[in-house]
């Protein structure tokens, strides 16, 4: 065989190998990427909730959500940090435990922010380490500030309206089986009514009258 041409299959070769390399690398890459959402046991709480790429608990605005924002000033954004990526095209890998579809919303030039079932994400500029959660609860900018927890089933849900108490029914009186008492005491007869004798009248005579002389 020329020498020509097994230069050619060696580059051939060699070439195929490159490539094979390069898509164990990118696979393997794959498999280790770092969870852009995860979860932690948070003690505080006593659930198991959303945290970053960093161990920061996530947290959510209710009733916000991706198709209404409620955190958009400057103030509410640097006291909670929006969960961010620089491109729409980021490959986003929820952690294990962590149930719902991740996704994106803009939130500026070069700025998309993660949302998780619809729900924007957020650090707390008052966390200054893993599980910790001081934002939980936390009422400002138009609502209420909650660490997200992994599971969908015990996602915080929006405040039901309280709800009126039923019209408390009237209480009967208490109906005893005994029988009530009679009184002891003998009724008294009604009087016999006493025959009248009829009174009889005893005739007067005329008075006498003297004859004249």
């Amino acid at each position: 065989m020329p020498k020509r041409t097994l230069t050619r299959i060696y580059a051939v070769v060699a070439g195929a190998l490159a490539v094979l390399a390069a898509l164990a690398a990118v696979a393997l890459a794959s498999g280790s990427q770092t969870p852009t959402v995860g979860s932690a046991s948070n003690a505080k709480l006593g659930e198991t909730v959303l945290v970053s790429a960093q161990g920061r608990t996530l947290y959510a605005l209710n009733p916000e959500t991706s198709r209404h924002l409620l955190c958009k000033s400057g103030e509410c954004l640097h006291a909670w940090p929006p969960l961010t990526v620089s491109s729409d095209e980021a490959k986003l890998k929820a952690g294990a435990g962590v149930q719902g579809k991740l996704g994106l919303i803009r939130r500026g030039k070069d700025r998309f922010q993660v949302t998780l079932r619809g729900m924007p994400l957020y650090r707390f500029s008052g966390d200054h380490g893993r599980n910790e959660s001081n934002g939980d609860g936390l009422h400002s900018f138009g609502g209420t500030w909650h660490a997200v927890t992994a599971s969908s089933s015990a996602a915080a849900k929006p405040t039901e309206p309280p709800t009126s108490p039923a019209p408390s029914m009237p209480v009967e009186p208490y109906a005893s089986s005994t029988p009530a008492p009679t009184s002891s005491t003998p009724s008294t007869p009604a009087p016999t009514p006493t025959p009248t004798t009829p009174s009889t009248t005893t005739p007067t005579p005329p008075p006498y009258t003297y004859p004249a002389y």
